[in-house]
């Protein structure tokens, strides 16, 4: 069995299996068995999730963070990324979607959620309008009408 250490600087919270844990001073964990857990640091607070692969973040990190909750949560998630797939046109965004969607039907919510946050400076550019690779459009060749003649 492999176990995990985890450090925690004072103060900071860490969501596992649900509870919410705060420590007061640096200090180290090891989880010695499976576990559900999110640090604090990758949370998005719902009023961040104001693009499509945030709110997708979102949800998935509600299975992380609520487990009683997971299996609503995992139902909005399985109705949500088909229109994301249908919604974007970068083959980037579009493999790094399915690669999140094959991560959380196998039950690895952390690393698709990981997999998300590296998607997510892609997505900022599609959405200003940087990331989008636009034709040239070349000016319509229009033929020289006399102007007065009848």
């Amino acid at each position: 069995m492999s176990t995990l250490r985890i450090t925690l600087r004072a103060g900071e919270r860490i969501f596992v299996n649900g509870a919410v844990m705060r420590v007061d001073r640096k200090t180290h964990l090891e989880f010695m068995n499976d576990v559900t857990f999110l640090l604090e640091s990758h949370v998005m607070q719902a009023d961040d999730a104001t693009t499509p692969l945030r709110q997708l973040y979102f949800v998935i990190q509600l299975m992380l963070i609520d487990p009683a909750g997971a299996a609503e949560a995992r139902a909005l998630f399985d109705r949500t990324y088909p229109s994301l797939l249908a919604a974007f046109s970068s083959a980037e965004i579009r493999s790094g979607i399915q690669d999140v969607v094959d991560l959380v039907h196998r039950e690895r919510n952390f690393e698709g959620l990981k997999r998300l946050r590296s998607l997510l400076p892609l997505e900022d550019l599609v959405m200003q309008g940087e990331g989008v690779v636009m034709p040239e459009i070349k000016p319509i060749a229009r033929p020289v009408v006399a102007m007065g003649a009848r």
